[in-house]
């Protein structure tokens, strides 16, 4: 067996944008959907360690609360497994355009996940924050490819240092749409 066929992941709150080779799970029945679930309630139906990736595009911003969640996607993915989260970033008016949204993300929310920051203690879940990136512009085709080329993007996403003088001095200024991270999950011996 092919070492990419072992590779279990997890398109969570698909709706429609299903995913090849993914296990798409959403709240709705929909057309293509695997596993239905009410992200809300806990625990999920999901085993522990059962994913190694784990992709989550505009979904967290939709719960209640953001520590149960990433609880969650901690419990669920294996040691060392990867997710991806796309969330609006706050204060742009994408973090509140929405009047389904309960919880707003910033550059640093997911710092408390982190093992070494100073307010990790109100949850056990932990990860690496393997990439962090502001993203500008709004959700359609023709942005995302100019996302690449916006100078503003490239100047803000150089480096941490960079990203951190835009959070600190200038996001409330010029406000990113969107945020994007890539987390390593970290269990107890990683």
């Amino acid at each position: 067996m092919d070492k990419k066929e072992l590779i279990k992941k997890l398109n969570l709150g698909c709706g429609k944008d299903l995913k090849r080779g993914y296990v798409n799970l959403d709240s709705v029945k929909l057309p293509g959907v695997d596993i239905v679930q009410d992200l809300n309630k806990y625990p999920w139906k999901i085993k522990s360690n059962e994913f190694d990736e784990i992709y989550c595009d505009n979904v967290l911003e939709h719960l209640e609360t953001i520590t149960k969640p990433m609880e969650e996607i901690w419990r669920i993915t294996k040691n060392r497994g990867k997710i991806i989260i796309k969330v609006p970033n706050y204060p742009s008016i994408w973090a509140f355009s929405d009047p389904t949204h309960k919880s707003v993300f910033t550059y640093t929310s997911l710092d408390y996940f982190r093992p070494n920051d100073g307010l990790n203690y109100y949850s056990k879940a932990r990860f690496l924050i393997a990439k962090k990136r502001l993203e500008f512009g709004t959700y359609t085709k023709i942005t995302k490819k100019l996302q690449k080329i916006n100078p503003i993007s490239y100047l803000v996403n150089l480096n941490k240092t960079t990203q951190k003088i835009y959070f600190l001095f200038f996001s409330n200024i010029y406000h990113a749409s969107s945020l994007y991270f890539e987390l390593i999950c970290l269990k107890e011996g990683s």
